[in-house]
């Protein structure tokens, strides 16, 4: 780190700040804190709900799992991501939106009943806490391989051991206080401030990367065959990286985990509920599948290219006895590293584990001089830190309006309300530190928050589902559905283990009657279990309980639904053509690099 890349991340905090006290003044009521006064551009909505998304788990968990599984990790953008995107933008805002529903939780009140709202207000909840946890982890992790302040700490005579937890810290503050200042609109600005910063930076690394190594076909050269396929091999689930087939993989991944997230996800669904129309609501995820649909090319090449070159390249992490011996890893990237004993951490076969969330910021190092350097760490504290404060501002409105005000204090003044926004955003802050020591436990932080999804998003999308297209559907059915599915997904996990895991946080807790290929393939058939029981379970105690009144079901059953009405738009603007052009560029990539 130069005097140049320090001015350069200087800025950055100078703008993220700035924007948070600029919008404080505008945070008059509770609406304008938690849905930023529903007065946002379609065009804003639609890189913030994308950018809600490019968090940590995003930028380092698609480079580690590039690197760990291949070009195959696409799958997460051009089936896992782009289909449901489209879905939610034409069938599913104008429930949302024209609900005028708050929050996810409050939908599920209005469509079925309080008891349904409490129990997915509390797991989204904890979600969210989990995957800003999972950021703020990222954003120390990465700041300790950079060596940003090991400087500063040499000086200090303070131990180098503490970086991590000092890391940790700062971004906890950064973030609570434009969070904290300007609510739901800090949080959007910044977000879409990030992903002109992630182009900015990522689009430079990718390609010095590529012609370090020849471009393409050079990479193709140097990786085995099984890296640079994304549907060659998914006819059994040994013939292939992720190690899923194919059913496993569509849908568990392409209809479970991505429906289940980016159609019933607050922290998403938010964003477009802040549009000023519903014209606008229903175009954002539409927009944002756009630049969605590139996204791979910007964060899972780089791990590929980190995985391919000589492992005699020296790296952060790696340990050289002696000169001219090769260095422990593959790659760029080195093994992972037990905090008890400073060796490699191993498996339970005792083979050496790559620590794959290094493959990015190793690759930073590798490639780029002062000044690119402090441009491409701002963009990724700009995208850890905007992933944290997309769930914080989520855990803040689902805490406030479906816990606090539902069930400890129903009837306070909004003033009131807004200053418990502020309140659980320091508590969401908090928390979040916590769940960030469980994330050190995983070496690729995407195994650990599909996981996560597997548990909560699979059998929240099996409600939906039924609750939008079904209008028999009940409260007591989607209740003991979704009780049903977590337990279905906890029994699974407890009975299965990703090959080479030890029992415990990774599955096999209870017993082990199967063992998976990978932890992704574990986490996919996890929310196959816990979406087929809760699905299974709500149309069962659905039928056997009293119907619900149809008529207060308008607006929020597709059937009892009016269509709405389309505003005067260009033809390439509207909903439908634009969805068109998103899946027909999805299939076109498919098949370029199948």
């Amino acid at each position: 780190m130069t005097a140049i890349d320090w001015l350069i991340l200087s800025l950055y905090f100078v703008f993220v700040l700035g924007i948070g006290v600029k919008l404080k003044s505008s945070m008059k009521t509770s609406t304008d804190f938690f849905l930023a006064g529903r007065a946002i551009p379609a065009w804003v909505c639609g890189l913030a709900f994308m950018s809600a998304n490019l968090g940590a788990q995003e930028v380092i968990g698609m480079g580690a799992s590039g690197a760990k599984y291949g070009i195959a990790t696409s799958h997460f953008y051009w089936i896992g991501a782009i289909p449901a995107m489209v879905f939610v933008g034409l069938f599913m805002m104008p429930f949302y939106y024209g609900s005028r529903a708050r929050s996810v939780p409050e939908y599920l009140r209005l469509r079925f009943d309080e008891k349904t709202r409490g129990l997915n207000a509390i797991s989204f909840a904890i979600m969210t806490i989990f995957s800003s946890g999972i950021s703020m982890y990222a954003i120390a992790k990465l700041i300790q391989v950079l060596h940003v302040f090991d400087g500063a700490f040499a000086k200090l005579g303070l131990s180098q051991s503490g970086i991590f937890d000092f890391s940790i810290v700062v971004s906890a503050v950064v973030v609570l206080i434009y969070t904290f200042l300007g609510g739901l609109s800090s949080a959007i600005y910044n977000e879409v401030l990030q992903f002109f910063l992630i182009v900015a930076g990522f689009l430079p690394l990718s390609w010095l990367g590529l012609k370090s190594i020849g471009g393409w076909s050079g990479l193709k050269a140097k990786l085995d065959p099984s890296f640079i396929h994304s549907w060659v091999g998914m006819a059994h689930a040994n013939t292939n990286r992720l190690g899923v087939e194919w059913f496993g993989l569509a849908m568990g991944l392409g209809f479970v985990l991505s429906f289940g997230y980016w159609c019933t996800d607050f922290l998403v669904v938010q964003r477009a509920m802040a549009a000023n129309s519903m014209s606008a609501a229903r175009r954002t995820p539409l927009i944002g599948a756009i630049p969605k649909m590139l996204f791979p090319f910007l964060v899972i090449l780089p791990g590929l290219i980190a995985i391919s070159l000589p492992t005699n390249v020296p790296v952060d992490g790696a340990h050289v006895a002696a000169k001219g011996e090769a260095v422990h890893g593959q790659g760029l990237i080195p093994y992972k590293v037990d905090a008890v004993t400073g060796n490699p951490a191993v498996d339970k076969n005792g083979k050496p584990q790559l620590d794959y969330d290094l493959a990015v910021p190793n690759m930073l190092l590798h490639y780029f001089p002062p000044g690119m350097l402090g441009l491409g760490l701002t963009a990724l504290l700009a995208s850890f830190m905007s992933g944290m404060a997309g769930n914080v501002t989520a855990f803040n409105t689902v805490w406030t309006y479906d816990i606090y005000q539902s069930y400890i204090k129903p009837h306070a003044s909004d003033e009131h309300y807004l200053w418990m926004g502020r309140v659980s955003t320091v508590a969401g802050i908090l928390l979040s530190i916590a769940a960030a020591y469980m994330a050190n436990r995983f070496n690729n932080i995407m195994d650990m928050l599909q996981l996560v999804f597997a548990f909560v998003n699979a059998p929240l999308f099996a409600t939906f589902l039924l609750g939008m297209f079904w209008k028999r559907a009940t409260g007591h059915g989607v209740f003991t559905g979704l009780l049903a599915g977590t337990a279905a997904a906890a029994v699974h996990h407890g009975l299965t283990i990703s090959a080479g895991a030890l029992p415990g946080i990774k599955g096999g807790w209870l017993a082990t009657l199967h063992t998976y290929p990978s932890e992704m393939a574990q986490n996919f058939w996890t929310a196959i279990y816990a979406w087929t029981t809760c699905f299974v379970m709500t149309i069962v105690i659905s039928l056997a309980t009293r119907a619900p009144d149809e008529s207060r079901l308008t607006g929020l059953v597709y059937s009892l639904t009016p269509r709405p009405v389309e505003e005067p738009l260009a033809w390439y603007a509207r909903p439908a053509s634009l969805a068109v052009i998103v899946i027909a560029g999805t299939v076109l990539l498919n098949v370029i690099f199948w």
